[in-house]
């Protein structure tokens, strides 16, 4: 599918809408190699409007990844790397003294784009980190007193190294809670490391996606009809009341210090009602809660050190949870 060809796509049909996504997972295989959740989890990122944090090690492909995603939509896309000397300015914009005029006039930062590609975040201090609370939440950024809205759409894709790494600082709990999604990138299979340094091998340039055959098949456009479409998939009181159940477990959990907030329990709802348009329904069932669960609650609890140390991990636990909640029928 081309969209300079292919006009259908963008007319705000909705089965169009679905088809331009589920072909923005072919596009950015060309490019990455067995990460399909994670591009599933950036794409019920755009249709929800929320943020995603990429966790994985360093050279698991988490920039390329976000890199290929930008290059398959018809969408403007900026980069920050995070340093410890980042300033709050650096991100937002600031006000600059023109000598001509002899007046201020605003410069907007790399903030003001439809995707924002914040790497590796909890390297720069929690200073930096928050100034990008106003616009992950608000979708705008105040400078001197004066608000100035972001563009729609708007999609914050942060990349981190584990915490135990040097030099990192651990992202606050208000600004994890900020992100819709925290998607973990795995160390690839056996053959899937065979399978990248194939492709290098073959000539593959990581810098140059167009290159690699990359190309735009989804826009704007083909995301408003999506989302429209998604606030149309229907949800039963029956599943409400499930993600409820599974949020409230979660702060009776004895291995946990911080359980879902009510703002982590609309974003779980929010998730799976993404996942069931996706997957071709008009309505959500219990399997679609299962399967954004993890993603969508992960970074919102907060195990207890002494469940830490007996190697009980967030997913555990929320495994567990979804394992002993009734399922509605």
């Amino acid at each position: 599918m081309d969209p300079t060809t292919d006009n259908a796509a963008h007319t705000g049909d909705p089965a169009a809408a679905r088809a331009s996504l589920e072909a923005l997972r072919a596009e950015i295989a060309k490019a990455v190699v067995g990460q399909d959740p994670a591009v599933t989890g950036l794409v019920v990122a755009l249709l929800c409007r929320g943020h995603v944090l990429l966790e994985g090690v360093p050279g698991v492909a988490k920039t390329l990844l976000v890199r290929a995603l930008a290059a398959t939509l018809e969408l403007d896309t900026k980069r920050v790397q995070f340093t410890p000397d980042l300033m709050p300015s650096d991100v937002t914009g600031s006000l600059v003294y023109d000598a001509r005029t002899a007046e201020f006039s605003f410069q907007p930062g790399p903030v003001f784009t439809n995707l924002l590609l914040a790497d590796e975040i909890n390297r720069t201090p929690p200073k930096t980190q928050s100034s990008l609370l106003e616009a992950m939440e608000e979708r705008q950024v105040t400078v001197d007193g004066t608000p100035r809205p972001l563009p729609d759409p708007f999609l914050v894709a942060a990349t981190q190294n584990p915490v135990e790494y040097e030099g990192t600082y651990p992202l606050p709990e208000a600004q994890l809670d900020r992100f819709l999604l925290k998607l973990t990138i795995p160390l690839p299979s056996r053959q899937d490391e065979i399978d990248v340094l194939t492709r290098h091998a073959e000539g593959f340039d990581p810098r140059d996606l167009r290159a690699a055959g990359v190309r735009p098949v989804a826009n704007a456009a083909d995301l408003e009809a999506a989302r429209r479409a998604v606030a149309e998939t229907t949800i039963s009181p029956e599943i409400t009341a499930y993600v409820v159940d599974i949020c409230r477990a979660t702060r009776e959990s004895p291995s946990l210090t911080l359980g879902v907030s009510p703002r982590g329990a609309t974003a779980l709802l929010a998730t799976a009602r993404a996942w069931a348009w996706l997957t071709g329904r008009d309505y959500v069932i219990p399997d679609d809660v299962k399967a954004l669960a993890l993603p969508t609650l992960r970074h919102r609890v907060q195990l207890r050190p002494e469940a830490e140390m007996e190697g009980v991990t967030a997913d555990s636990v929320i495994n567990a949870i979804l394992a002993h909640v009734p399922v509605p029928r």
